[in-house]
């Protein structure tokens, strides 16, 4: 994330979080999807995961709609709270790349022998931290 955008930063970052929210949000299904045999608490885990992101997903638009309709205009208040949304989003995924690790190293799913799965989950565990360092540049700028 280029972190040229001046008074347009805000949405930018704004952007960034519906897209990996978005993102990661799909992670939970193709997981799902892959590993059809997990046992139900990764299966459940997993749920709750993607509504987790899709509630995250959904509060950064909002914030964009109402910048949007301010006339692109970032209050001090919003900006806060963009910043604030950025921070918690952050963590968010450091908390499901743990998810991740615990699933991988815990879960006695067969299909987590596949070698196409393990390669799907270290995948989406990078993109969760491309998103957790494209963040903290950001937010330590601030």
């Amino acid at each position: 994330m280029h972190l040229t955008y001046g008074t347009k930063m805000p949405m930018r970052l704004l952007d960034e979080v519906e897209f990996w929210k978005r993102q990661e949000n799909e992670h939970t299904v193709v997981i799902a999807t892959l590993s059809p045999d997990l046992e139900p608490q990764f299966k459940e885990a997993l749920k709750h995961w993607g509504e987790a992101f899709a509630q995250v997903d959904g509060l950064a638009t909002r914030y964009l709609e109402t910048i949007v309709r301010s006339g692109d205009h970032v209050s001090e208040y919003n900006r806060k709270c963009v910043i604030h949304l950025v921070d918690f989003a952050l963590h968010q995924s450091q908390h499901f790349i743990q998810f991740l690790h615990v699933l991988k190293s815990t879960s006695k799913a067969p299909s987590l022998n596949n070698p196409v799965v393990v390669t799907v989950l270290d995948h989406i565990r990078r993109e969760s931290e491309y998103f957790i360092g494209a963040s903290e540049g950001v937010l330590h700028k601030k």
